[in-house]
């Protein structure tokens, strides 16, 4: 954890400059500007001082406080497109890489395709939410349409391809992420 930046944002609520925290914790404004930057490390007992100063106990400094977000708009997602491949990957849940599932979008073009995913311990999950296209799993390839389901382990090579004249649109979710 790298507390500079958190300090920094405590020192700035309570209104406080450099300066000011310094002359209260008893240190110099130089070394509360290197705290604050991480290029430097305070001790356990100093840390416990500037704490104190800014009015916040050290399990309430270390608590990771940020909330949990549950629901997610459309305006909180943000598309990739591979025009040499055909495909659209529209990301429906920000930052969903560092989680267990990622559900993407998948809006693959007339004629476009996936990237090939390699054999990875995990699970596959689609929906199709409009048109067709086929996937492809290992030797074995199967037709895909509007209300079809696909779930699988991912233990062989796979991708989807569209070889139709429209769109087709995919809710794809994948354990773990990976697109």
């Amino acid at each position: 954890m790298q507390i500079g930046e958190k300090l920094k944002q405590l020192r700035l609520r309570t209104n406080l400059t450099q300066e000011e925290l310094a002359q209260r914790c008893d240190l110099s404004k130089g070394f509360i500007s290197q705290i604050e930057r991480d290029q430097s490390s305070p001790s356990i007992a100093t840390l416990v001082d500037i704490l104190e100063c800014l009015g916040v106990t050290p399990a309430e400094f270390f608590t990771q406080t940020t909330p949990e977000q549950v629901r997610y708009r459309q305006d909180d997602a943000y598309d990739s497109t591979d025009e040499d491949l055909g495909h659209t990957i529209t990301w429906i849940i920000p930052s969903a890489q560092k989680n267990e599932m990622e559900p993407i979008l998948i809006n693959l073009h007339p004629k476009g395709r996936t990237i090939t995913h390699d054999p990875h311990a995990g699970e596959v999950f689609g929906y199709v939410l409009s048109g067709s296209a086929t996937l492809h799993r290992g030797n074995k390839k199967w037709k895909i349409k509007k209300g079809d389901s696909i779930y699988y382990s991912a233990t062989e090579p796979y991708y989807i391809e569209n070889h139709t004249s429209n769109n087709a649109t995919i809710l794809w979710i994948s354990t773990p992420p990976s697109f």
